[in-house]
């Protein structure tokens, strides 16, 4: 009876063991699929998901997901290709647009060198101020094309406190013309950081510009030392609503329909590819913009 008895240990300690094994060899294998998967998805790459075991399932598994890994891989080559037609159409597009416009703003010159009556010199400036509004989507659809298909940053290091003060002051005309006299809170020290100056300026001088478009008379803005800096103003038209969309692109606000919404849009895109954060707030009847590197 001892004899049997260590026979059938031994025979439950050899199964034990040979599931351990396969185990060890199943659990091997799923992080083996985990990881190809992981690292196929944010590579473009041809080569497919193998593992190391012969497990007819594990190995079912991983033909499975080679085969959505085929069509994925088709559908973001589709995508990719699609966006950057799109992009070169938009661009292509926004830049025709720019001749036929040269040509309008110089035949309303002609025209308004001609002796016309009331009737139509209220005519001829309801038709200059559109083509403005047009002239100003135009380039900003533009820009926008721009933005989105250029290359790498070149990230230089940059006193953010010195592009911001350029910013404001390059929109001080606009300021005295609205009658705002601006709140300005800046460092004494220079704030040193790693960052493309073009971008940085197209990011300041897209917010202060939607700021000067909504504010109802005021405008502030506070840099703190670590690079966080906040521009606010009192917007009545605006509700949290409103102010949640403000990043998307081409939403725009009822009260300004000269503008295409890319504005914020823009900045947010370089914001992001800069490695910062750009948010909105609204509260107590006051948009505040957050943009910190």
């Amino acid at each position: 009876m001892g004899f049997w008895l260590w026979v059938i240990i031994g025979i439950l300690a050899l199964v034990i063991t040979v599931l351990i094994a396969k185990i060890h060899m199943l659990r091997k294998s799923a992080k083996e699929i985990k990881d190809a998967f992981a690292e196929r998805l944010i590579t473009d790459t041809n080569t497919l998901i193998d593992i190391s075991c012969n497990d007819r399932y594990m190995r079912d598994l991983a033909n499975s997901m080679n085969q959505q890994l085929r069509i994925l891989r088709k559908e973001r080559h589709r995508f990719q290709q699609g966006d950057l037609e799109l992009k070169n159409a938009i661009t292509n597009i926004s830049h025709d647009l720019r001749t036929p416009l040269t040509a309008i703003y110089a035949y309303l010159d002609l025209l308004k060198q001609e002796e016309t009556g009331e009737k139509g010199r209220q005519y001829l400036t309801q038709i200059q101020n559109r083509t403005e509004v047009l002239k100003n989507l135009t380039e900003e659809l533009f820009r926008y094309s721009v933005v989105t298909s250029s290359g790498e940053l070149k990230l230089e290091r940059i006193n953010m406190v010195n592009v911001l003060e350029e910013s404001l002051l390059s929109f001080y005309g606009m300021m005295r013309e609205k009658g705002i006299r601006p709140q300005i809170d800046l460092p004494e020290n220079p704030v040193w950081r790693e960052l493309d100056i073009s971008a940085l300026n197209r990011i300041f001088s897209n917010v202060i510009s939607n700021a000067l478009k909504y504010t109802d008379g005021d405008f502030s803005v506070c840099m703190k030392n670590d690079g966080n800096i906040i521009f606010s103003n009192i917007a009545e038209s605006l509700n949290p609503l409103i102010v949640g969309k403000l990043f998307d692109r081409f939403y725009t606000v009822e009260a300004s329909r000269n503008s295409t919404g890319l504005g914020l849009s823009i900045a947010k895109l370089l914001t992001e590819r800069m490695g910062g954060l750009i948010k909105a707030d609204y509260i107590d009847r006051r948009l505040s913009i957050t943009v910190q590197f």
